[in-house]
């Protein structure tokens, strides 16, 4: 692919003489790494050779491959990161513009770091100098590219709601049970066999009316029970009751739906878990010495327990309620 010719800001030295620094970065989707014309060997490889025809040097690279689970970013925030830290860094190497941005902030963000950014399968080279006309294209390319993004996004919410009415968890699946090839080669959930049991043990001995769901926990951590790897604590064990996925039914965007995959608790038993967790929350009676913002709204990523505030010794601190 031939390479534009550079003019006085886009050449391959700056002021010191020195070759320009670069950072590569590349993006795909775990769908689209499938696919060879669109893997991050075949955006990587053409980057590096247009670096090497124009004397510059790539410093660092900077790569995702996103997911619909997962999402993606974390290498434009790292990207972002390392030029804020490297000032003598202020080139980037992209194949086109949908594999930089995701939005509109995001070139906000790097119009601020004054950066020059070659878009190489675009042929295009774009800085503060560009002129007018420059700009004005790479901001209806950078508006297209938000648009293709909504549009999927769009396209995959049409798609899930539409899984959620064959009755079908349109999500990842929740403690209990696993993701499975279904019928048609849609994802559907079944029972873990590691612990489908244990949820359903939680809610038969806290259905007898004679433990705590911080009682529960305790005895579970102490005989080294775990879900997913991680010991169970209490604000995990109350989420796990509340649900009722659990009895063959979910809420999706508000609505509740009947689903096709196979219950770990009776109707009664939930019901009478329900029953009891209502009454002890009326009973629940708490000083609140300081009202902390967001507690018992936020969870931990790893372990899955809620937040919550404490003062220790005059200072504010944030930690996973474990127990």
């Amino acid at each position: 692919m031939p390479a534009r010719p550079l003019n006085a800001r886009q050449s391959a030295t700056d002021r010191s003489g020195q070759p320009t620094q670069a950072v590569l970065r590349a993006r795909v989707s775990s769908k689209e790494q499938e696919k060879e014309g669109f893997s991050l060997p075949a955006q990587i490889r053409p980057l590096q050779e247009y670096a090497a025809r124009n004397g510059i040097v790539i410093v660092q690279q900077f790569v995702d491959v996103e997911s619909s689970k997962t999402g993606g970013g974390d290498g434009f925030i790292a990207m972002v990161a390392f030029l804020k830290s490297h000032p003598q860094c202020r080139t980037i190497l992209v194949e086109k513009t949908d594999r930089l941005y995701r939005n509109l902030e995001d070139l906000v963000t790097l119009n601020a770091l004054d950066v020059e950014i070659h878009f190489v399968k675009e042929n295009v080279v774009v800085s503060r100098g560009s002129r007018s006309s420059e700009k004005f294209m790479h901001g209806m390319k950078v508006l297209m590219a938000k648009n293709h993004i909504d549009n999927l996004s769009e396209e995959t919410r049409k798609g899930m709601t539409e899984k959620a009415r064959a009755g079908i968890y349109p999500s990842f699946a929740p403690v209990g049970y696993r993701n499975v090839d279904g019928p048609a080669g849609k994802r559907i959930i079944e029972p873990a066999p590691d612990a489908a049991p244990i949820i359903a043990d939680l809610f038969s001995r806290f259905a007898t009316g004679n433990v705590s769901v911080r009682k529960l926990a305790a005895e579970f951590r102490t005989t080294g029970v775990k879900l997913r790897g991680r010991k169970i604590c209490s604000s995990t064990v109350h989420y796990i009751l509340r649900r009722r996925l659990y009895i063959g039914e979910f809420d999706w965007d508000g609505t509740l739906y009947q689903g096709i995959h196979e219950p770990l608790v009776g109707r009664e038993c939930w019901l009478r878990v329900q029953e009891l967790l209502d009454a002890r929350a009326e009973n629940k009676t708490r000083k609140v010495k300081h009202d902390f913002a967001y507690s018992g709204l936020v969870r931990c990523g790893h372990c899955g327990c809620l937040f919550c505030g404490r003062v220790e010794k005059g200072i504010v601190r944030v930690l996973p309620l474990h127990g």
